[in-house]
């Protein structure tokens, strides 16, 4: 059976990956209408098929990590106190 704290923990990650993939899409949307118009009249579609999914990609992996540095540093600090 998983235990309470699993299941927050589990939750936590969860939260955090959607913060994460949220802070990217914001992070790419400043300015997006200058990237989307790089030429005079023609579009740049590498903006939608290439910067999008990896800004949304790296900020899901930044949070996530960051989680789990805190996650790792909070454990240790449980542990010595113990």
């Amino acid at each position: 059976m998983i235990s309470m704290g699993e299941r927050i923990q589990a939750a936590g990650g969860c939260l955090t990956a959607a913060v994460g993939a949220g802070a990217g899409l914001a992070l790419w949307s400043v300015g997006v209408e200058g990237r989307l118009r790089r030429f005079e009249q023609s579009p740049d579609w590498s903006v939608l098929y290439a910067e999008l999914p990896l800004m949304v990609l790296g900020g899901t992996a930044a949070a996530l990590g960051l989680w789990a540095l805190a996650h790792r540093v909070l454990l240790r600090r449980v542990r010595s106190r113990r």
